[in-house]
């Protein structure tokens, strides 16, 4: 008899149906196991991955993938190792070397030798690192409020998701999330996506240390969460500034770290389509 959907399964098929209805559903196979991509977008329009941040799943890039949609045939990603449709299924996950070999074989399934690369939080800093381990694989690097890259976390978010982070639980996901993102009322869907993911076992976010940012060499821009309760956003920009001096930079203002790609997600696109081009 097959198993009954879990809470998260269900929550997970509810902001699957926000994507818009061309939506494509791929698993694409790589050494680590085989990995859920959400694809819209013409076919022979520039190509260009989203990596979400964790607990977020790729789903959470739907409110901006009619506007992005419309220009590039975009590639959400839901992230190994974390809560989603990516199996881990193969060759271990350790560390965060294999998180970029990871996401070169996937953009190898892809079939794309090139691509533009967007990521949020813990997805900016996965991104940075593929970005510096394979240049030539990226065109365009956009960074929405990246976490660990250019600064660390404000002791006060770390200690605010410690109960979290320790014993993880919807109810505690929920706080969390309530607390950083006050006054921006994210999506509810993906709220409870968010929470929920606390509850699917064997997630292993590979954490490391901090890239050398100011070793890239393509194009940059950084998108900061004014109001981003994980670090200080204006001292982040001034250090996007000291390490990247031809790196845009961009402050969205009301936005907190968590509540982003959802909230403003016209601004948000507006960005980064004058950045792909």
């Amino acid at each position: 008899m097959p198993m009954s959907p879990s809470a998260f399964d269900l929550a997970y098929g509810d902001l699957r149906a926000r994507w818009p209805g061309t939506t494509e559903e791929r698993d694409v196979a790589t050494p680590y196991g085989p990995t859920r991509v959400h694809s819209h977008g013409p076919a022979d329009a520039p190509p260009l991955v989203l990596l979400p941040g964790g607990s977020a799943t790729g789903l959470v890039w739907f409110a901006n993938a009619r506007a992005l949609g419309e220009r590039y045939r975009i590639h959400a990603v839901d992230l190994l190792g974390d809560a989603g449709r990516t199996e881990r299924r193969g060759r271990p996950l350790k560390g965060a070397d294999d998180l970029t070999a990871w996401l070169d074989a996937l953009l190898d399934g892809l079939a794309l030798s090139r691509t533009h690369l967007c990521g949020h939080s813990y997805g900016a800093w996965l991104a940075t690192r593929y970005a510096l381990r394979a240049p030539e694989r990226v065109d365009r690097l956009a960074l929405v409020d990246p976490t660990q890259v250019f600064a660390g976390f404000r002791p006060g978010y770390l200690l605010r998701a410690l109960p979290h982070l320790v014993r993880p639980n919807e109810a505690r996901a929920r706080a969390f999330l309530a607390w950083e993102t006050a006054g921006t009322r994210p999506d509810g869907a993906w709220q409870r996506l968010y929470a929920l993911a606390a509850t699917v076992p064997g997630r292993k976010l590979v954490a490391g240390g901090r890239p050398r940012a100011a070793d890239l060499g393509m194009p940059v821009l950084v998108v900061l969460a004014e109001r981003s309760r994980a670090h200080d956003a204006a001292a982040v920009a001034d250090r996007v500034r000291r390490a990247l001096p031809r790196a845009e930079v961009a402050l969205l203002p009301g936005a907190t770290h968590h509540s982003l790609p959802l909230t403003e997600p016209e601004a948000l696109d507006e960005r980064l389509i004058a950045f792909l081009g």
